[in-house]
């Protein structure tokens, strides 16, 4: 009600209050950590954005980079420069080495301070070996930390939580009428109804209330996504796969009477909800009718071509163009200019969230690895395709037109 809004307000006032009058850096930089992590920090990006300014050029203008500080404090403020898009040097950790180029044994007492520095080594990018050094350095300290049950019980959560998942790979925080309208999940019982489990996805990763438009249209999205996936994987022959793919890229309702029924129904569905989108409906079918024709003709592609056709059939490069186009409705020229500038982060995306288990099959088949050695070499692609995100979020500026 009114009052609940009034409080909100009054609330978003006294914050904005403390990010203006608070003196010491340090305290800015945890109120702003901690607004993160509440996933409220969306109501005060212009006072945020002001104040990580006002206090870089402070730090600029009077080269405290290389003055020895609190590792905690340093890692902090580096994580938050790099999330913002601030190009601060790796070098700020330096002070923590030694003569010979090794991190100090004593910092490792400082459980609060190493465990800042491991989630911020996951805002490297490439080229950047102390931050790699810092992340391996970290991870197997915090690690015996843990094992010996010596750390505070609060802090041991935040550790094995970041160990598991670190803060810079989670989402931020943890519409069914139109799906039962459908009839997808009733008629195509070989299908996984997995419609609660997209829309938490979708909130995870926008969940700021007036992105309400992008989490509708996320959700519709990935559940077809979800069903056409099951159809090429599990259902259908190779024969109606091919029918239903041709009928996606000519994109003709009259195609519809050589389907079966339960493509018929999956086709109307789809033509209905995205007539607008049908290119990349097209490029996502022909992605998988490749990989169901691999695996009728009993085909193990090379690592590099496998990854060349999974960059698109896992569905990334689709979902994140309807998102991004869903942000601004309509859609201006800017918009689809910055993203044509910047179309390689949906690829290293596509990395990153692509089907692991496949590529590393491949990965063995090719390379006649074991399985441990080719799981290695996934994950260093997909920290390598962090590394390229983390710089396109600092060396590119022109992302804040909406």
């Amino acid at each position: 009600g009114e009052s609940y809004t009034r409080r909100a307000d009054t609330l978003k006032r006294d914050i904005r209050r403390m990010l203006d009058q608070v003196e010491e850096p340090l305290n800015k930089f945890q109120l702003i950590d901690t607004l993160q992590r509440l996933g409220i920090s969306y109501h005060f990006e212009v006072e945020i954005k002001r104040t990580l300014e006002r206090i870089h050029s402070n730090t600029n203008k009077s080269n405290r980079w290389n003055k020895e500080a609190d590792l905690y404090a340093i890692a902090l403020e580096f994580r938050l420069y790099r999330q913002h898009g601030f190009d601060v040097p790796q070098e700020i950790f330096n002070s923590f080495k030694d003569e010979a180029g090794n991190f100090k044994l004593c910092i490792c007492e400082d459980t609060r301070g190493m465990l800042y520095l491991y989630e911020a080594s996951y805002l490297s990018i490439r080229g950047e070996g102390l931050l790699d050094e810092a992340r391996h350095f970290t991870a197997k300290h915090l690690t015996e930390s843990l094992k010996d049950q010596k750390m505070d019980q609060n802090l041991a959560t935040f550790v094995s939580h970041a160990l598991e998942l670190p803060l810079h790979w989670r989402m931020p925080r943890l519409e069914a009428r139109w799906w039962k309208g459908t009839g997808l999940a009733e008629k195509l019982s070989f299908a996984r109804d997995m419609l609660m489990e997209n829309f938490f996805w979708t909130v995870g990763i926008n969940f700021e209330p007036q992105l309400q438009y992008t989490r509708r249209m996320t959700t519709r999205l990935i559940s077809f996504i979800t069903v056409i996936d099951d159809i090429y994987d599990v259902y259908g022959t190779l024969e109606e796969l091919e029918l239903f793919t041709n009928a996606v890229e000519r994109w003709d309702i009259n195609e519809l009477d050589r389907l079966l029924d339960f493509m018929k129904i999956c086709f109307f569905a789809l033509y209905n909800s995205s007539n607008e989108m049908a290119y990349d409906w097209t490029d996502l079918c022909r992605a998988y009718l490749l990989e169901a024709t691999w695996y009728h003709k009993g085909y193990t592609p090379a690592f590099e071509e496998y990854i060349e056709n999974a960059s698109i059939s896992v569905g990334a490069p689709l979902t994140l163009v309807h998102a991004y186009n869903s942000f601004a409705n309509p859609m201006t020229k800017e918009a689809l200019d910055c993203l044509d500038k910047h179309s390689d982060i949906i690829r290293w995306s596509s990395m990153i969230i692509g089907d692991s288990p496949k590529s590393t099959q491949c990965y063995m088949n090719e390379i006649s690895c074991s399985e441990e050695e080719a799981r290695r070499y996934i994950k260093h692609l997909i920290s390598e395709a962090w590394k390229k995100i983390n710089e396109g979020r600092v060396f590119s500026l022109d992302w804040d037109f909406y």
